[in-house]
């Protein structure tokens, strides 16, 4: 009997790496999957937080892609090692911070490290050639294989067929016939595929699975190190609060988070010890943080935006409580800030 051979598949949550290890699975490999935490996935906790959404399952796609597969899942922190391909990406940027080359490789590097150490053959991905306009390119896949060090132990399943062959399809380890020839953006094929595996209700395309392809995610991240005197650094710590709230930065020194909802507020209430931060106390409001170091005269006009986003917007004072840096608490009886044009210039 011919040895079974076993493949990692990067699995991101998303319906094209579903497909793939599926594919796979369906020519007997045995396959396991892999998905990388850089700390900007959107398959984090952050669906639980907000109400918005809510009749909607709220679940990490990943691990439900490799339930559907009945296959395990190794879910592996790479938050540290991410840090540089995000702040000297090689490659460069796509059209907001999102690193898509470098990423990619840096994942299949990843992955080619863990197949050594396992003693697995090869990796999979569910690139589809022209589905992202940096990485899933035909002229960008194969920097992706040699720079990440896998050469032609990388199958892509759902493209194969318009690349050249690999070692997996080279020694039988799998079938080429039995592989795909998908490309563009249209998602038809997929969808086709998923129901003919029957699969459904997936993970759906729109927006990817890092928040660093959104744009207001971005705006946010580069305004962190812009105040930063543009030190990249970052803590996860930083990257979690990027996620929540409304972000304003009335003054270059100092920004407010403004809790949009009680999920938000509870989840940033966890930071009060690390942050001076300010509430309402006469009506209904939002907790809000201030980050960066906040004069008196800072905090009075926070505490009238503060005002501003409680339920007393409309009174003519709002009793705020304001704890700053040290811990120490007052309250301030201000006027909710009534200049909406400051306000969304004020945005961040």
């Amino acid at each position: 009997m011919s040895k079974q051979r076993k493949a990692v598949a990067l699995i991101s949550g998303g319906l094209d790496s579903l497909l793939a290890a599926k594919v796979l699975l369906e020519q007997g490999v045995h396959v396991e999957g892999i998905n990388f935490y850089t700390g900007f996935c959107v398959e984090g906790h952050t669906h639980a937080i907000r109400k918005k959404g809510k009749d909607k399952v709220k679940r990490n796609n990943a691990l439900w892609s490799a339930e559907q597969l009945g296959i395990k899942l190794h879910i592996v922190d790479v938050i540290e090692e991410y840090k540089d391909v995000l702040i000297n990406p090689k490659h460069g940027y796509g059209a907001n911070m999102n690193p898509c080359l470098d990423c990619k490789g840096f994942m299949v590097r990843k992955a080619m490290e863990w197949i050594k150490e396992n003693n697995f053959d090869f990796i999979v991905t569910g690139e589809v050639i022209g589905q992202r306009p940096m990485s899933q390119r035909k002229d960008t896949m194969p920097i992706i294989a040699r720079e990440s060090g896998a050469n032609d132990l990388l199958l892509r399943p759902l493209c194969a067929k318009y690349l050249p062959e690999t070692k997996p399809e080279r020694e039988g380890w799998v079938d080429r016939e039995k592989l795909y020839d998908f490309s563009g953006r249209s998602r038809k094929p997929q969808m086709a595929l998923a129901e003919k595996f029957g699969f459904s209700e997936y993970a759906q395309p729109a927006g990817g699975c890092c928040f660093l392809t959104d744009k207001s995610y971005s705006d946010r991240l580069v305004d962190l190190w812009k105040a930063r005197d543009d030190d990249r650094n970052y803590e996860m710590d930083d990257i979690m609060l990027l996620k929540v709230g409304r972000h304003i930065r009335p003054k270059p020194h100092f920004k407010m988070i403004i809790g949009r909802e009680d999920g938000e507020n509870k989840f940033m209430s966890g930071y009060k010890k690390q942050f001076a931060h300010m509430y309402a106390t006469s009506c209904v409001g939002p907790l809000v943080l201030i980050d960066g170091p906040a004069t008196e005269e800072d905090l009075a006009l926070a505490a009238q935006i503060t005002a501003r986003f409680s339920k007393g917007r409309t009174e003519p004072s709002v009793t705020v409580e304001v704890t700053d840096a040290h811990g120490v608490s007052k309250l301030l009886n201000v006027a909710p800030l009534k200049e909406h044009e400051i306000l969304a210039e004020w945005q961040v």
